[in-house]
This record gives structure tokens, C-alpha cells and sequence, in this order.
């Protein structure tokens, strides 16, 4: 049986995933709230599963309540058209962190993680924008500012 909940949860933002690509953009509230209601649905019937099993799957149980009461974070992208429907991207960049500390062992000070943080975030916004990152960066650090940069062509 397993977590049937989860399968349904996958496949309802799957389908709302579907259904705002469809809309080109974010849903209408009318039609965001009729998704939510199902997603409230989903949750509800999971709570009321997981607190009947014996023993509590109590890390399952704190997922599902995060999901309710992160609703409008798991959300958001019905009605921004500029919210991701994942998190892919951030998922990426945080990797790169990682690659790092693997191949250097770690960072030796924190303002040096820090500073390749920015560095990386930097490097990203820019090549999400088609920037030449070479010649921004030399901009960057001649004193332009990110949003000239990013504004000019």
C-alpha cells in the first residue's frame, strides 16, 4: 500500500503543473481555488490515515502538516506566472557549492563561502539573462551596478 497519498499528491501537481501551461500563465482565483480545495483534500485524507497507523509514521505525518501549512509557498505557481513550478535551478546552483567543498575539502572561513555564494549567483543571474559573464563581471567590478548591467543590451 505504501504512501498512496503521495502518488495522488504527485499526480494532482503534475496535472496543475499541466493545467497552467495550458492557461499560458497563472490560473484565474476562481480556478486556483478549485485546486487548492483538491489539494486540501489530498491532505486531509493523508492526516487522517497516517494518525490511524500504528506506529505514528510520525516523519510522514510532519511532511504532510508542512505541506498544509506551506500552501501557499507549494502553490504560489498557480497564480504567479513568475514562480517555477520547481526548484530545479536553486537546486543546480546549491550543487555547485557542494562540488567545491568536495574537491577543497571545505571553505576555510565563512565570509569565503559567503563570497562564492554570491560569486555563483552572480555568474547565474547573468547567464540567465544571456549576459556575457566575462564582460559583466569585468563591469561589476569596475563599479557598474547588477541592474545596469542586466539592463543593457
Amino acid at each position: 500500500q505504501g504512501h498512496t497519498w503521495a502518488m495522488r499528491m504527485t499526480t494532482f501537481l503534475l496535472a496543475a503543473k499541466q493545467a497552467v501551461e495550458a492557461h499560458h500563465g497563472a490560473l484565474s482565483e476562481e480556478e486556483a481555488r478549485r485546486w487548492e480545495r483538491v489539494y486540501d483534500r489530498i491532505l486531509e485524507r493523508a492526516q487522517h490515515r497516517l494518525e490511524a497507523k500504528t506506529p505514528l509514521p510520525k516523519k510522514a505525518l510532519a511532511f504532510v502538516r508542512r505541506l498544509q501549512k506551506r500552501k501557499e509557498e507549494a502553490l504560489r505557481f498557480l497564480r504567479e506566472v513568475h514562480v517555477p513550478f520547481d526548484n530545479n535551478q536553486a537546486e543546480r546552483d546549491l550543487r555547485m557549492v557542494k562540488v567545491k567543498e568536495n574537491i577543497s575539502g571545505t571553505f576555510r572561513e565563512e565570509t569565503f563561502a559567503q563570497s562564492f555564494c554570491i560569486t555563483r549567483s552572480i555568474v547565474s543571474t547573468l547567464t540567465k539573462h544571456e549576459k556575457n559573464v566575462w564582460d559583466s563581471l569585468c563591469l561589476l567590478l569596475t563599479g557598474d551596478t547588477l541592474d545596469r548591467v542586466l539592463s543593457t543590451t
